[in-house]
């Protein structure tokens, strides 16, 4: 009989949203503002990265010098968000199977475009057409619209060019 075929880890669980989550480039408060967010879990650390935006969270994966040792990511689910200024601190969703509005005219908390996170295509295509936009999935994200914003708005000004999504 052949080898063995490891069985892949199934993914932590997301972590809620507290007063004490801090934004991994911008420094600030994540609750404190609005529109969608994003947590990293890396293997490497007992609790996650916070991302201001969720564009941030998929950008992180895109740097070439942050970790690779990346167990999950989830971006805030704004299908079940209460309103854009209060996001949720308990509606994630796994990043990698979202549905994304880009190019609408909602901004991030940080004034910057966004990649809207939904859990659902008929919630997302809503929304672009309320805002404006498309619905792409995660593998589909173009690399220089998420690292636009993320590059030159909230990543540290000496930030690496950017890597592979994986």
């Amino acid at each position: 009989m052949g080898g063995c075929k490891e069985e892949a880890e199934a993914p932590p669980p997301p972590f809620a949203l507290t007063r004490e989550a801090m934004g991994r480039y911008c420094g600030m408060n994540v609750a404190e503002h609005g529109g969608p967010k994003g947590q990293v879990i890396l293997a490497r650390y007992i609790e996650p990265i916070w991302f201001s935006t969720a564009r941030d969270a998929i950008a992180f994966t895109m740097l070439p010098d942050e970790p690779k040792d990346i167990r999950a990511i989830y971006v805030s689910d704004m299908a079940k968000a209460p309103s854009w200024e209060k996001p949720g601190a308990e509606n994630w969703i796994d990043a990698k199977g979202a549905y994304f509005v880009l190019d609408s005219r909602r901004n991030s908390a940080m004034g910057t475009r966004e990649a809207v996170p939904f859990s659902s295509e008929g919630a997302a295509a809503a929304f672009a057409r309320e805002h404006g936009g498309h619905v792409l999935r995660f593998g589909d994200l173009p690399r220089d619209y998420i690292l636009d914003a993320a590059g030159a708005d909230s990543a540290p000004p000496d930030a690496p060019p950017p890597g592979k999504v994986d």
